[in-house]
């Protein structure tokens, strides 16, 4: 068969092809999704209801330690020896540094040797008394100096005692401010070092006087109930919740007029020592009790030019945004003061799949699409 011939027969067959393969992917477009495109995304809301909340409030605050104990010198000498690693915890009554004690014991010596003259010149001059060999003066002059020598004795025996420096409390200790070879005590009780107990720990924060002064009056009116727990948690900078629960202990009476705000103090448990001292924190407190109100994920929010809004599942699962007005904290959620009556699909993992007009698969939070029947 010539060249022209297997062309002419060519073309006609190569169209067949092209024809049956357009048909296959009409019927491949009526088995998939609308025009053959990928199915709609899916997205996770929560079905909007109401319930009774019990309202929180996160408050800054700064950490600080339990008890400070600072270490200083009470004697003047030479810092022989520091005998504590630095960052270390450390025992009430331990040796923390040792001051050259040479003066101190050969004081010591001489004091309780003078003492010993002394004592010895009372017996020898009780005797005499006796006798009338000396007169009663004397014996009471003899009975004064052995006193002196005592309270000498005394305080060189403190001095050398001293020349080891202890710690007050149990803590941990911080780096050392003098070294080995550094004389300390002339004059002043030279600083030496920091200890801080750490378990338990405070955290302080403040409360503005107007935000309690609105709360007792939405309470006085019904609108809230006052909330009895005084547990705390505590958010850490990087937003993870402390795993121990404190507790509030202390509340000024008075609010500060510099201020505006009331102090208040709360108590944790610190046993891994992971809460340091001067670390910022947020301290979350149960406020108030709250009576059929809607809660939504913080996430779930979001804010524009006309206010925060949130977005919901329209007719035909077709994404719509729907404007809110939130009030308070319910841990991580909001409670919706106006926009939401419940019922409403809201979206809260998946929004940057949803924007409006566009058609998803809603699931529950957590959950899974359901299975389309191949029946």
């Amino acid at each position: 068969m010539s060249t022209i011939a297997c062309t002419r027969f060519a073309t006609p067959l190569l169209l067949i092809t092209l024809l049956s393969a357009c048909g296959g992917d009409e019927g491949a477009g009526k088995n998939g999704g609308p025009g053959g495109g990928m199915p709609p995304p899916e997205v996770e809301v929560i079905t909007v209801g109401t319930s009774d909340a019990t309202i929180t409030r996160d408050l800054p605050g700064r950490l600080q330690a339990f008890r400070t104990a600072q270490v200083r010198a009470r004697v003047e000498g030479v810092i022989e020896k520091r005998l504590f690693k630095e960052g270390s915890e450390v025992k009430s009554g331990q040796a923390l540094f040792q001051i050259d004690a040479r003066t101190y014991k050969a004081v010591a010596e001489s004091a309780r040797a003078e003492l010993a003259i002394a004592r010895q010149n009372v017996a020898r001059y009780k005797s005499l008394l006796k006798g009338n060999a000396v007169s009663q003066l004397d014996y009471d002059l003899a009975a004064a100096k052995a006193k002196q020598a005592e309270a000498a004795l005394s305080q060189a025996e403190d001095a050398l005692e001293n020349a080891s420096v202890p710690a007050a409390i149990s803590g941990r200790i911080g780096r050392s401010l003098v070294t080995e070879g550094a004389f300390v005590g002339r004059g002043e009780a030279t600083l030496l070092a920091t200890i801080e107990q750490l378990d338990p720990i405070y955290a302080n924060f403040t409360q503005s006087g107007s935000d309690l002064l609105r709360l007792r009056q939405a309470v006085k009116a019904g609108k809230l109930k006052h909330a009895d727990s005084a547990d705390v948690d505590l958010l850490m900078e990087d937003g993870n919740i402390y795993p121990h629960k404190g507790r509030i202990f202390f509340t000024d009476m008075a609010v500060d007029p510099s201020t505006g705000s009331v102090s208040l103090r709360a108590r944790f448990p610190n046993p891994g020592r992971e809460l340091l001292s001067g670390m910022f924190v947020r301290v979350r407190f149960a406020e108030s009790l709250a009576e059929n109100v809607i809660r939504i994920p913080q996430r779930s929010v979001q804010g524009g030019a006309q206010g925060q809004f949130v977005m919901v599942i329209g007719p035909e699962n077709k994404v719509m945004p729907n404007p809110v007005t939130t009030g308070s904290m319910v841990g991580d959620d909001f409670i919706i003061e106006s926009g939401l009556k419940g019922g409403e699909q809201v979206i809260v993992n998946g929004l940057q799949k949803a924007r409006p007009g566009t058609v998803v698969t809603p699931v529950p939070v957590g959950g899974a699409a359901p299975v389309a029947d191949k029946s």
